[in-house]
Parts: C-alpha cells; sequence; structure tokens
C-alpha cells in the first residue's frame, strides 16, 4: 500500500509506503460514532443553568395563614407554580457530559477515518508545508494547484495538518473560507470528518504510523 508524495506545486515526487495498520482498517460506523459522541461530550460546555425553589431569595415567610382565607394553601412565594418561583427540573451547572473511551478504541476510530479518505482518494501528502512568509496568497497558491492538479475539485472543503506547529501555515490560512489547519499533535476524529479532503505532510504521516502502529 504506497501514495504518491507531491511538491507544493502538485508535482509527483516519489511514492510512500504506507502501514496496513493505520491505512488499511476497516471503517467500523459503530466505533467511529462512539468515538465522536465522546469527543464531543467532553468538549461540551455546561451553559444553561437555572435555580430551584431552595435558590430563589425570598419566599421565606408564608404568604397568608393556613385556612379561613378560601385560597389555596401556600407555604412559599417561591413555589414552582408561583411566578418568581423556582424551576423543576430545570438544567443545572453541576452537569456533567464527559465520557470515556479507550484509548485503543479512539486511535482505531481515528484509523479508520485515515484508512477511508486513502481508500476515497481523499488524503494528499506533500513534501512539506513550509511558506516564506506570513502571506495568505502564499498558501492559497499551494491549496489551488493541489485542488487542480491532484484532487481536481472546484468546491474547497479541506483539512490542512502539519507535523508541528506553524505560524505561517495557520495565519496565512485563517481568511479562507473551507480550509481548516491543525498541527499533528490536535488530530482528533471530529475534524477529520468535518473535511473532506486532507492534506498533509510526509513527516506528518510517518509520525502518525509511529504513534498508531504500535
Amino acid at each position: 500500500m504506497n501514495i504518491k508524495v507531491y511538491s507544493q506545486k502538485a508535482e509527483p515526487l516519489h511514492d510512500l509506503d504506507l502501514s496496513e495498520k493505520v491505512f488499511g482498517v476497516a471503517v467500523n460506523q459503530e466505533l467511529i460514532h462512539q468515538a465522536v459522541v465522546t469527543q464531543q461530550g467532553n468538549e461540551r460546555q455546561v451553559l444553561a443553568d437555572t435555580k430551584d425553589r431552595s435558590e430563589v431569595s425570598g419566599g421565606g415567610k408564608k404568604p397568608w395563614k393556613q385556612k379561613g382565607t378560601g385560597r389555596a394553601r401556600a407555604g412559599s412565594s417561591r413555589s414552582p407554580i408561583w411566578i418568581g418561583g423556582g424551576v423543576t427540573f430545570g438544567p443545572t451547572a453541576n452537569r456533567n457530559f464527559s465520557k470515556k473511551i479507550n484509548k485503543k478504541m479512539r486511535q482505531k476510530a481515528l484509523a479508520m477515518v485515515l484508512s477511508d479518505k486513502l481508500a476515497h482518494g481523499s488524503l494528499v501528502v506533500l513534501d512539506n508545508l513550509d511558506l516564506p512568509e506570513f502571506k495568505t496568497k502564499s498558501f492559497e497558491a499551494v491549496l489551488r494547484a493541489v485542488e487542480t492538479k491532484v484532487l481536481k475539485v472546484e468546491r474547497r472543503d479541506a483539512l490542512v495538518m502539519s507535523d508541528s506547529k506553524n505560524e505561517k501555515l495557520k495565519y496565512s490560512a485563517r481568511n479562507l473560507v473551507g480550509v481548516t489547519v491543525i498541527n499533528l499533535e490536535n488530530i482528533n476524529i471530529v475534524d477529520l470528518l468535518k473535511s473532506r479532503y486532507l492534506v498533509t505532510t510526509e513527516a506528518a504521516i510517518k509520525n502518525l504510523e509511529t504513534q498508531y502502529s504500535k
């Protein structure tokens, strides 16, 4: 199993052998779904927070006496059935959306997505992604060459992954629509699935194989 490595001008350079353990894994939809749900749950923030009757201020005094008024008995004006009262079964700040997944399962799910991209011709490997300066035009030229000569697509929907932290790449691509930039340390299954194409470097591929072939 191999893939063609291209220059930044989208010119073929050489073939790169790929590990079957990372790029030849059969897809399991249930495992991928579990990995996605786990990541999204761990990233979810608790925003909504309501007060129950014990947290609403006031209401300490009994509104009226228990008997003799002809009205329904009431013990507090902060009852959930009163305007301004507490909320029954409302969302609270102590909710926990975090989930757990086995490390090997998470890595296997990620390998499945990488294998799927290779199988469908959605993976492009470049020799490097070194830009001469902080300039959108420079990166646009690289991406346009890849889209035109290799992927042969017009609609841009790419995840660009560098093998290390690359500030020039990050800031040169931030104004481009349909482009997401991450480095290898931040690879995750949600970003891989959101973007149709993955453009990465030869060094990143080798590091992935070293990490996930164990």
